[in-house]
C-alpha cells in the first residue's frame, strides 16, 4: 500500500511513434524474415498506421536500414570509448572486436539481422545496403589500421584495408557459422572466447616482425 501523501512513481518515458516502429520492425523481421514481414503488420503491432511507418522512414527496406544504423552507431560508440584506453594499436583491435561481440550477444535480434541480412540484396534494389553506422565502424577500425601502418606496427606489404577486410569477414563468418550451429546443427563447435582467439592470431599474422 502506497502510504497517504507520498509522491506519485516516476512514469516511464513515453516512446515516440519512430522508436516504437523502429522496435517493432526489428523484432518482426528477427522472427519473421524480412520479406515474410509486411509494412501493415508493422504498424498494426506498432499501434500506428502504415502511413506513420512511410512517414519516418520512407519504406520497409528504410526502416531495415535504421535498424541497422542504429546498432552499429551504438556498438562503434562502445567500442571507440572501450578502446581509448588500451596500451597499443592491436590491444585496440581485440577490444573492438570483443565489443562487437559481447553487443551482439545481448542483442540476438540485431545479431541475427546482421548476419542473415545485412548482405542481401533487396527487392527494392540491385545494390546491398551500406548505412551510415556501419560506415562509421568501418571508419574507426580503419584509423586504427591506419595508424598502425604509419607506427611501422602493420606488415608493410598488407594494405590496410586489406587485413581489415579479412578481420571483419572473418568475425563475420565465424559468427554467423555460430549462429546457424545453435539453429540449424551446422558443425561449428567453438566458443566465443576460442573466435577470439583465432582473431588474435590472425591478427598476429598482419603485424611487423
Amino acid at each position: 500500500m502506497v502510504p497517504v501523501g507520498a509522491p506519485d512513481p516516476p512514469r516511464a518515458p513515453a516512446v515516440s511513434t519512430h522508436e516504437r516502429i523502429l522496435r517493432v520492425g526489428k523484432t518482426l523481421f528477427a522472427n519473421r524474415g524480412y520479406e515474410h514481414t509486411s509494412t501493415s503488420a508493422i504498424a498494426r503491432t506498432a499501434g500506428t498506421s502504415e502511413s506513420q511507418l512511410m512517414k519516418h522512414f520512407g519504406s520497409k527496406a528504410g526502416l531495415l536500414e535504421a535498424v541497422f544504423t542504429e546498432g552499429w552507431s551504438t556498438i562503434t560508440e562502445q567500442a571507440r570509448k572501450a578502446s581509448e584506453g588500451c596500451p597499443s594499436l592491436p590491444d585496440k583491435l581485440q577490444v573492438i572486436s570483443g565489443c562487437v561481440l559481447n553487443f551482439l550477444e545481448r542483442d540476438p535480434e540485431l545479431k541475427l539481422l546482421l548476419l542473415l541480412e545485412g548482405r542481401r540484396i533487396r527487392k527494392e534494389g540491385q545494390m546491398v545496403a551500406l548505412t551510415d553506422g556501419f560506415l562509421r565502424f568501418i571508419g574507426l577500425v580503419d584509423s586504427i589500421l591506419d595508424e598502425m601502418k604509419k607506427a611501422g606496427v602493420l606488415r608493410p606489404d598488407i594494405p590496410s584495408h586489406a587485413a581489415r577486410s579479412a578481420l571483419m569477414g572473418m568475425l563475420e563468418g565465424m559468427l554467423r557459422d555460430r549462429f546457424l550451429a545453435e539453429r540449424l546443427g551446422f558443425p561449428a563447435e567453438f566458443s566465443l572466447q576460442q573466435l577470439q582467439t583465432v582473431m588474435g592470431l590472425t591478427l598476429q599474422a598482419f603485424l611487423a616482425k
